[in-house]
């Protein structure tokens, strides 16, 4: 007789386990404890079998023989209850093995010890509170293009469409580490790209915001590749000068003891004096033990007969995780030119002096490299400090909103 949900609940336990039986297979046994379990009993190749459904009343009456039927299902198929479901849990934990979380955490173990601690902090952020709350548990493999993409729009919705690009070529160096490890076979990205808004602005991307200066000069002091790359790091964000200009900077043109560096501007066929912070002359002696025999301050890698690749800056840039979106070599030049017009309220005429432009007098005369020089001086060591400040986590003033 079948079984009832009265029968059920009023089944009580006795000294041994006993069982009720249903129909077609399905019983229920009644433990010493009070437990009550659905088993489905039947047959395959012979043999007596036994498969477990649940605990009453958990699992209720009509859900355990919905589970007898779709066993019986199987049976009918050859195949065999118990044998499946030991399949589709191994399959389940390999799948949950092979989430984007999963892996994309494992890429960044993976790069940490090569990020300096605030791109790795700050990556992880930005996964765990932009794409893992979405993706995050999917098996990677699963993962379609647009799926992907509603991700990271929701990013550019709220009006991070910087980040959301950042977002999305991470997403990318994650599915790119799955194609390596073998866990996937093709990466989305690429064909997405363009389904983002385009970053505005023709301007060379940089950070401007003390904050994320203070984070930028963190993440550049992580540098751990070479000690000319990592010189080239320290001293740009110092002198702001153009990346091309920095790269070939010969050491006749540097003079240490007066703390200048004076050079011809190609760009603007004008001389230049960059007066050197005593930070920059401190990283530039201790950098003249290794290329001062040599023409070039900031040699190639592949010799001393020629500068600096101008790629050299930039590549540093990009394996540390700074993306180009955010900044460049040239970016360094409007970063000062902003904090020290709006935070630190430098003179204007000052900077532009600095920044080697093209600054004319009230008369209508042209720049000259001697102008201001005592200022500039100030000003360059006023910076080179500001930016220690800034790098040692001090509090720092936020450029206010117009």
């Amino acid at each position: 007789m079948p079984l009832t949900d009265t029968t059920l609940r009023n089944a009580k336990p006795k000294d041994a386990p006993y069982s009720l039986a249903d129909e077609r297979g399905l019983s229920i046994q009644i433990r010493p404890t009070g437990g009550k379990w659905w088993r489905f009993r039947y047959r395959f190749d012979g043999a007596p079998k036994m498969l477990s459904l649940g605990v009453y009343p958990d699992v209720s009456l009509k859900a355990a023989r919905k589970l007898r039927d779709e066993a019986r299902e199987l049976l009918a198929q050859g195949i065999d209850p118990s044998i499946n479901r030991k399949v589709q849990k191994a399959t389940k934990q390999e799948r949950a093995a092979n989430s984007f979380e999963v892996i994309a955490r494992e890429w960044c173990a993976k790069n940490a010890p090569t990020w300096a601690k605030v791109t790795s902090d700050k990556t992880i952020r930005m996964l765990e509170r932009d794409i893992f709350p979405w993706i995050g548990g999917r098996p990677i493999t699963d993962i379609l293009p647009m799926e992907l993409l509603t991700t990271v729009q929701r990013i550019e919705k709220r009006g991070a469409v910087e980040t959301a690009h950042r977002a999305l070529a991470t997403c990318g160096q994650v599915f790119r580490h799955a194609i390596a490890t073998d866990r996937a076979i093709h990466d989305p990205v690429p064909s997405l790209r363009d389904a983002l808004t385009t970053v505005k602005g023709g301007h060379f991307p940089a950070v401007t915001e003390p904050k994320q200066v203070a984070e930028l000069l963190r993440t550049l002091d992580g540098y751990t590749g070479t000690f000319t790359v990592k010189c080239a790091l320290a001293i740009a964000p110092m002198v702001f000068v153009r990346p091309a200009e920095l790269r070939t900077a010969k050491w006749a043109d540097i003079d240490l003891d007066n703390a200048e560096w004076r050079y011809h501007v190609t760009k603007t066929k004008t001389d230049h004096i960059v007066p050197l912070a005593t930070q920059a002359v401190a990283i530039l002696r201790e950098l003249h033990a290794l290329t001062g025999q040599g023409a070039y301050v900031f040699p190639s890698a592949r010799g001393n007969a020629r500068p600096m690749s101008d790629n050299a800056i930039l590549g540093a840039m990009r394996r540390l995780g700074i993306p180009k979106d955010e900044m460049t070599g040239h970016g360094f030049r409007a970063m000062a030119r902003t904090v020290l017009d709006e935070v630190l309220k430098v003179r204007v005429e000052l900077i532009e002096h600095q920044l080697a432009h093209a600054v004319r007098d009230p008369l209508g005369r042209a720049y000259n490299r001697t102008k201001h020089l005592p200022e500039r001086r100030e000003m360059m060591q006023q910076w080179a400090d500001y930016l220690d400040k800034l790098k040692a986590g001090a509090d720092v003033i936020q450029i206010k909103s117009a």
